[in-house]
Formats: structure tokens, sequence, C-alpha cells
């Protein structure tokens, strides 16, 4: 994305009194602190110096912790100390080499960056979206919005003024569809029954933090974890932020006028050369598929589970690489067949800018990997996670009022620290193996992440991409504030944060499956 330096700052009064209003000091003060924070990467950073000198100090004063229902007791190691200072030059390297994100992040992000390259992403949600029904839009949107964290950070740029223009072509309102659009997006971000490199991401660092315990080396931590309760979420989500795009928001907004000079609009028909693009591309996928389903489904297929088993078995623990597959033919096959590739180098080329943007995420995950690795090895993060639970104990919260808590918790950091990886990679070594001591498996702490992760996003101040639908407003709205633009993402906040929750306790209360073998609670 383009700087945003040209953007002018956000109101801290009423466009109409001039004086400061309870919702300007709210973001005002949301600003502030979040100006306050450092960069991840010294955030991380600092992290890593204070658990090191605290793991120090916890071992010179002889700290241990008994890991309840084990005889095991843990003893505090310290950095800063002989042992400390050779485990960390054996496996500094080691530490960032073999860190799950890195490998299953970056082997994703090639593929759906060349999809991405290609027009692929964008033509397929022009062709969903350019027929749909002009009752049926809002719906349509939101659907769409919810399952685009495959896209990764492109889906804010591109599908919101998509949206606002297939709105336009309809007779409705284009602000309602961009900002649903965009409100969808973000607020249910980690909803979806498409699998992406954020997938990969979450369960990387989750299987990190549930190996803290010893309980956590026999659970099979895989990609797909959550996906019943991604799958189930975005369909409710989707019926709910068409609801609200369609009966609040929209009519809030009045009659449209066009105001001023608007962008040229493009044309959202797809030519013949995409059309037939598209379903050369949609057939060859297919093939694909059901040559992989071929290979697990059968008795004796190769892809099965010891004993035959679905669950767990090669294709679930292997899905990262079905995926690479896939996006690549389609990727390959899409650019092929409208000339935006035409030889193996705009291939490579394209793989390689994808990775480029990747360049920030590694420098922090490198930190974030020495982090995690720190509270692993010194036993702190055991400590703490016995202490937290504890804590949660003799506050009487326990069972799904600690995931309660726990979602609440994550959904204010949420409004500071908004990259999810940095934010789990905070919490999740502390809270899994907490959960995990209170009987509840890391899949649904997990699952509770997403909840909080995704609804606060869409309110701060802090997300780059609200002050880039800001601008994408005022191509409408000429005299649009900032914070009119957030009072009405907020009304999506907490109706998408209360039957996201609501959700999750369906699947709680009734035991249910969060994904392919991955259960409530621990057996």
């Amino acid at each position: 994305m383009s700087s945003q330096t040209d953007l002018p700052a956000p109101p801290t009064k009423s466009p109409d009194t001039g004086r400061a209003t309870p919702l300007d000091r709210v973001l005002s003060l949301i600003e502030r602190a979040g100006n306050a924070l450092p960069n991840p990467v010294v955030l991380f950073s600092v992290l890593f110096l204070l658990l090191a000198g605290a793991s120090t100090a916890l071992d010179l004063g002889g700290v241990s912790v008994k890991v309840p229902g084990s005889d095991e007791t843990k003893h505090i190691t310290g950095l800063l100390t002989g042992d400390g200072v050779k485990w960390l030059v054996e496996n500094l390297v080691i530490n960032f080499a073999t860190f799950p994100p890195i490998g299953a992040v970056l082997v994703l992000i090639m593929v759906v960056g060349l999809c991405e390259k290609t027009g692929l992403l964008e033509t397929l949600m022009r062709a969903t979206l350019a027929r749909v029904p002009r009752a049926v839009l809002p719906y349509a949107v939101a659907l769409i919005a919810s399952q685009a964290h495959m896209m990764s950070d492109v889906a804010c740029i591109v599908l919101p003024p998509l949206a606002a223009l297939v709105f336009k072509s309809a007779g409705r309102h284009p602000v309602a569809g961009l900002i649903g659009g965009f409100a969808c997006v973000t607020a249910g971000y980690a909803a979806g029954f498409t699998v992406g490199s954020l997938d990969a991401l979450y369960v990387g660092i989750t299987q990190q933090a549930a190996a803290v315990l010893p309980a956590g080396d026999g659970l099979d931590i895989h990609l797909l974890i959550n996906y019943f309760f991604t799958a189930a979420s975005s369909l409710v989500l989707a019926a709910v932020g068409g609801f609200l795009i369609s009966r609040v928001l929209e009519p809030r907004l009045g009659a449209y006028e066009p105001a001023g000079e608007e962008s040229e609009e493009r044309d959202l028909t797809l030519t013949p050369v995409q059309r037939r693009a598209l379903l050369r591309t949609a057939l060859v996928v297919l093939v694909y598929l059901a040559g992989v389903l071929a290979l697990w489904l059968p008795e004796g297929a190769p892809l099965r589970g010891e004993g035959g088993a679905f669950v767990p078995s090669p294709l679930l623990s292997g899905i990262v690489p079905v995926l690479f597959g896939a996006f690549l033919l389609a990727g390959l096959t899409y650019g092929f067949s409208v000339k935006q590739l035409t030889k193996a180098e705009d291939v490579t080329s394209a793989v390689t800018e994808s990775v480029k943007t990747m360049s920030g995420y590694l420098v922090m995950m490198f930190v974030a990997a020495q982090v995690i690795a720190l509270f692993t090895w010194s036993n702190v993060g055991v400590l703490l996670a016995v202490k937290g639970a504890a804590l949660f104990d003799s506050m009487g919260v326990t069972g799904f009022w600690a995931i309660l808590v726990f979602v609440l918790l994550v959904s204010c950091l949420n409004l500071f620290i908004l990259s999810g990886s940095a934010l789990w990679s905070l919490v999740g070594p502390v809270f899994v193996p907490a959960f995990m001591l209170m009987g509840m498996s890391p899949a649904l702490t997990q699952a509770a992440f997403r909840i909080g992760d995704s609804a606060t996003g869409v309110i701060t101040p802090m997300n780059p991409y609200v002050f880039l639908i800001l601008a994408m407003l005022r191509q409408y709205e000429p005299d649009a504030k900032l914070g009119t633009l957030i009072s009405r993402l907020a009304i999506f906040v907490v109706p998408f944060m209360l039957v996201w929750l609501a959700i999750l306790g369906v699947f709680y209360g009734f035991d249910l499956p969060l994904g392919p073998g991955a259960d409530i609670g621990l057996k």
C-alpha cells in the first residue's frame, strides 16, 4: 500500500460544533496509546530482554513449578547463566529456522501472491458480485468479505472499492458497499471456509505454545483445527453483516447524490478472455482436487492415516503442500490464459514480489521465535500457565467464562497491536498452556483468539487501511471525517463479537469438534 502521509490527521473535534465529542476523545486516546507502542520488532526485543532477566532471577531464587496432573516438577532456568548462554548460542538459528509459521506462511504467500499478481483473485470477486440481484447484494458482499483472509491484506484494498462500484451500478448507495465491505473483511477477518496463510500462521504459533506442556507433545495440531468453526461462522456472520449493511448502515446514509468529481469507474463485466480463463482455471483445479481425494478416500489410499483413519492422516498434516498445488495451478492457468504470464521469468518475478512483501514479517518472526523458544526452554511459560490457570480458578472464572474473558482481553489489545501474528505470539504462549491445564484444547484457545483478533480491528486508528478507506470515502463524500467513518464502522463490532461468541458457545455447549480431530477439551 502507498504511504498515507498525504492524508490529513484524524479530527479531534466535531466538525459541526468545533468541540471535542466523547467519540473524538476516545479515538484520540486510542491513537496516542497506540502511537506510544514500539514497533513489533522492538516490542519483542524488549520482551526477550525482560524474559532473560526474569528467568535468571527466578533461577537464582530456586523457583520451580509442579505441573498439575503429573509428578513432574520443572525448575526455572535462567538465560543469563552459563547454561543459558550455551543454549542461546547453539539454538539461535535453530529457533528461527524451525519456527512453524515461517515455512507454511512463505509457501502459501508465494502462490497466493501469484494468483493476486495475475489478477485471478480480483476477477473472481468481480465475477461473483457483478450479477448478484440488488436485494441480495449486501449479503453477497458480506459473504465474500468473510472469506477474504485468503487474500491477506490485499482484500482490504481490492474488495471495498469493488463493492462500492457494484452497489452504485445496482442503484444502491456506494458508500454502503465501501464501508460494509471493509467492515466485513476486517471484523470477520479470521472467519471463512477458505484456507490461507493466516491459518498457517496461527497454527504454527499454537503448536509452539502447546509444546510448553508435556501434554502438548501428543496433540495433532494441524492447519484445519478451526475449520468447522470458521466455516460455520462465515455463513452466520455474512447474514449478520448483510443485515447491518442493508437495514442499519444504508438507511442512515440517505439518498446518494454524486458530489464533486468522482474517480473514473471501471467496467465490472468480464471480457470473453477472462471468462474463458476462469472456466479453464476452475476445470484444472477441480481435476487436481479430484486427484487429491482419490489419494485419500479409497480404502488403502496413501493419504489415509494409520489403520486407514481419515483423521489424523497425512492429508491433514500435509494440507499446506496440497493448497500450494491448488493455488499454483490456478495462478499459472489463469495467468497464461489472460497473457499476464508469458514466460517462466514472469512467474518467478510474480512469486518474488510476493515474498518481498514478507520481509518485515520475517524480521519480526526472528525475534518472536527467540521469545517463544525462551518461554519453553526456561520453563517460565509453564510457570505463567500454571499461575494463570490457578488465578482464573481462584476467581471462579473457568470453562466458557474464561474463554469470554480471554476474548475481551484480546479485543482490547487488538486496538493497539493490530498485527495478528504479533498479538498471538504474545498471548498464545501463556493462554494456550493455561487453558490446557483447565482441560481446554489449543484449538479452542485459537478459535477464541480469532474472535478477539478480528472484531475490534475495524475501529482502531492503528489500522492503516482505515485511512485508505477514508480516502476512498472522500471520493463520494469530500467532507467526510475520520469520526464519521469510525461511527459507521462501529455498528459492526458488537454484533459481530456477540454472534461469533454465540457460535463458539454452541460448539462449546454441544461439545462439537472445531475442526477435523480438534475437540473442545483435552482427552
